[in-house]
């Protein structure tokens, strides 16, 4: 079994909540010698399945930021695309990805999946992805094969002065 991998884009921070889309409906991108879309439904039998899911830095293991079976990683499918919302740990990763994040740094969101057995449809080199099992999703610092996508912090009820600063230079600088 290989688990593929696909990456988003658009990140933004503002607390120690991540929230936003790993992967849009509909979006076509080019893998390797193909180009390929997600349908609406395909991550909903893995969801629907309760395997743990788990929130990575950069696909990497020991860099966990969330995980749904803790609760601190959630994920639904809504007509836009899967979206998740994940609490960000205090640790050496999650302080890192904040940090990224607020400054608009971050490369994206991506997913780690296996095709279902019935999971794609071909049609020359276009693939449709109809059913897929999630294993991970990740943050990642570099590029991402999907766009649309998106990554935003919420913050806490009660911010700082410092939290409520950057939330304003980062309203400022995307007008």
């Amino acid at each position: 079994m290989t688990i593929e991998k696909r990456a988003a884009q658009e990140v933004r921070a503002e607390g120690r909540k991540l929230e936003g889309y790993v992967a849009t409906f509909g979006t076509e991108t080019t893998i390797h010698d193909f180009k390929e879309t997600i349908h609406p439904g395909a991550f909903k039998r893995s969801l629907a399945s309760g395997k743990d899911v788990l929130a990575l830095a950069d696909h990497d293991p020991s860099r966990v930021l969330a995980r749904t079976k803790s609760g601190t990683l959630r994920l639904t499918e809504d007509e836009r695309g899967l979206k998740f919302s994940l609490d960000v740990p205090d640790t050496t990763a999650g302080r890192d990805i904040l940090a990224l994040a607020a400054r608009g740094d971050l490369g994206g969101m991506s997913f780690g999946f296996v095709v279902d057995p019935d999971g794609e449809e071909w049609r020359g080199d276009q693939r449709a992805l109809t059913a897929v099992t999630l294993h991970e999703i990740s943050v990642v610092q570099s590029w991402p094969a999907y766009s649309g996508t998106s990554v935003s912090v919420r913050a806490r009820q009660n911010r700082t002065d410092a939290d409520r600063r950057i939330a304003l230079l980062e309203l400022e600088g995307s007008r």
